[in-house]
C-alpha cells in the first residue's frame, strides 16, 4: 500500500497545503498594511480574517460530505482555483468591502484542502504510520506561515499590497497544476467500499458520524488547542508586537517562525506518542491546554512590558497546539469507518475554526471598547491587550468543559465495547521511557 505512488501523492498533498496555509496566513501579516490601505478600526479589519474563517469553518461539513461523494481530487483542484481568485481579488481591491470579498473565496478554497488531504492518506497509507503522517501534513503546511512571514512580508513592504498578493496567487497556481496532474482519490483495487449514491445517504452518514462520541472528542480536542495558536498568527500577533511590545515589524514577522518551528518539533514526538498510546491521546491534549493557559498567564500578568524570552516560550507554546489540535483527527480515524471519514474529518476541523473566529472577533470588539482616544496608540495598547487577550480562557474553557463530557462518553462506550480500562498520563510517559508498547489503535478507542 505504501508504494512510491503514494509517496508522491503525499509530497504534493503537502505542498498544496502549505500553499492554503500562506494564503490563509497571508492576511495577518498585512494587518498593519491594510490599516493603512483601508482606514478602519480593529473590529472591521479583524472581519478580513474572521469572515475567512466563518466561511472556512461553515464549509467544513460540506467538503467533507463531499469528500465522501466525489473525492478529493476534485475538492483540491476546485478549493485551489478559489483561493487564486480570491487572492487576485485582494490584490486589486480598492476598498475593505472587496477586500473582505477575496478573502471569502480564499477562505471557501482553503476549506478544501486539509480535509481532503487527511482523507487521501487514510486511502494511500495504513497502518502506525497514519497519524504520523497526519503530524507532518500538520507541521510542514504550517511552513506556509513561514512563506507569509518572510518571502510574502518582505515583498509587501518593498514592493506594495497588490505584487504582494498577486505574487501569493501564482504559488497557488503551482499547486493547482500539480493537483491535476499527479493527484488521484484512491489505489486501484482498493478495498474502501463505494461511496454514497444519493444526498439523503450522504446525509444519514454524516448524521451518524457526529453522534459518536470518538468524533464528539476530536471536535473539541480541536476547538481547545488550535484556537489560540491561529488567532495569534493569522490576526492579533503582529499588531501585538509592534504596537504593544514596540518590536520592529521586520522582526516581529520573523518571530511568528518560532511557533512553527516548535510545531516541527513536537509534532513527530507527538505524532508517536498518538501512535503508540492511543488510549491515552486525550490527556495530551490536556497537557497541551493547560501549558497554553498557563504561558499565557505568564504574559498577561507580567508587570510592565513582558520580556523577550517570554514572547519566545509563549510562541513556543501556541506553536505546540498545532500539531496537538491534530490529535482530534486521530480520534476521528479510530472511530469512523473509512468510507465516511471525510465527513467525521470535517466536523473535527469545524472545532478549532469555530473557536478561532470567535475569539479573534471578541479580541476586537474589546480592543475598540477600550480605545476611547481613538487612536492607533490607544487601540493597541499593551493593557487593552491584556484584557482582551484574556477572552481566551472564556472560550477554551467552555471547551474543555465538553471535551471532558465527550471524554466521558467516548471511555464509557469503549469500556461496555471492548472492557479497556484507560489509565493517567504519567503511566503512557513511564511505559515511553521503558520502551513498552500501548495498544494499536482500533475503532472507538480513546
Amino acid at each position: 500500500m505504501n508504494s512510491r505512488r503514494s509517496w508522491v501523492i503525499f509530497g504534493i498533498g503537502v505542498f498544496a497545503y502549505l500553499v492554503a496555509v500562506m494564503q490563509r496566513t497571508s492576511i495577518g501579516v498585512a494587518g498593519v498594511a491594510a490599516t493603512e490601505r483601508f482606514h478602519v478600526s480593529a473590529a472591521v479589519l479583524s472581519s478580513l480574517a474572521v469572515v475567512q474563517l466563518i466561511v472556512y469553518a461553515a464549509m467544513q461539513v460540506p467538503v467533507g460530505v463531499l469528500i465522501d461523494r466525489v473525492g478529493s481530487r476534485a475538492l483540491m483542484i476546485a478549493g485551489t482555483a478559489l483561493m487564486v481568485v480570491g487572492q487576485v481579488t485582494v490584490a486589486f481591491a480598492p476598498t475593505i468591502t472587496l477586500a473582505i470579498v477575496g478573502r471569502i473565496l480564499v477562505g471557501a478554497g482553503d476549506a478544501t484542502v486539509f480535509t481532503s488531504l487527511m482523507r487521501l492518506v487514510n486511502s494511500w497509507f495504513r497502518g502506525r504510520l497514519v497519524p504520523q503522517l497526519s503530524q507532518w501534513i500538520g507541521n510542514i503546511g504550517q511552513l506556509g506561515q513561514v512563506l507569509s512571514a518572510v518571502p510574502f512580508a518582505l515583498l509587501l513592504h518593498q514592493s506594495g499590497w497588490t505584487t504582494a498578493f498577486l505574487s501569493a496567487a501564482s504559488v497557488s497556481v503551482v499547486a493547482l497544476v500539480g493537483i491535476v496532474a499527479a493527484i488521484r482519490d484512491r489505489p486501484v483495487g482498493s478495498s474502501e467500499g463505494p461511496r454514497p449514491a444519493t444526498w439523503p445517504e450522504s446525509m444519514r452518514q454524516l448524521r451518524i458520524s457526529l453522534a459518536r462520541p470518538g468524533t464528539q472528542l476530536g471536535f473539541w480536542s480541536h476547538f481547545t488547542t488550535q484556537s489560540s495558536g491561529t488567532v495569534f498568527s493569522l490576526m492579533w500577533g503582529l499588531p501585538f508586537m509592534v504596537f504593544a511590545l514596540g518590536i520592529d515589524p521586520a522582526e516581529a514577522s520573523g518571530l511568528l517562525i518560532v511557533s512553527v518551528v516548535a510545531g516541527l518539533i513536537s509534532g513527530p514526538i507527538l505524532g508517536l506518542l498518538t501512535a503508540r498510546f492511543p488510549l491515552r491521546r486525550s490527556n495530551l491534549v490536556l497537557g497541551i491546554v493547560g501549558m497554553m493557559g498557563l504561558v499565557w498567564a505568564l504574559v498577561l500578568l507580567w508587570p510592565g512590558t513582558p520580556p523577550l524570552w517570554l514572547l519566545i516560550l509563549l510562541l513556543v507554546a501556541i506553536g505546540i497546539g498545532g500539531p496537538g489540535s491534530l490529535i482530534g483527527f486521530d480520534f476521528a480515524r479510530t472511530s469512523n469507518p473509512l468510507h465516511s471519514l471525510g465527513s467525521a474529518n470535517g466536523i473535527v476541523n469545524v472545532g478549532g475554526f469555530l473557536a478561532s473566529f470567535v475569539m479573534m472577533f471578541l479580541i476586537g470588539v474589546a480592543l475598540d471598547a477600550q480605545n476611547t482616544a481613538h487612536t492607533t496608540a490607544g487601540l493597541y495598547a499593551l493593557d487593552s491587550f491584556r484584557w482582551a487577550f484574556a477572552l481566551q480562557y472564556l472560550i477554551v474553557g467552555l471547551g474543555v468543559v465538553f471535551l471532558v463530557r465527550a471524554r466521558r462518553r467516548t471511555r464509557r462506550r469503549l469500556a461496555e465495547d471492548e472492557g479497556i480500562e484507560v489509565g493517567p498520563l504519567w503511566v503512557a510517559l513511564v511505559d515511553v521511557w521503558r520502551g513498552r508498547r500501548g495498544r494499536e489503535p482500533g475503532d472507538n478507542v480513546q
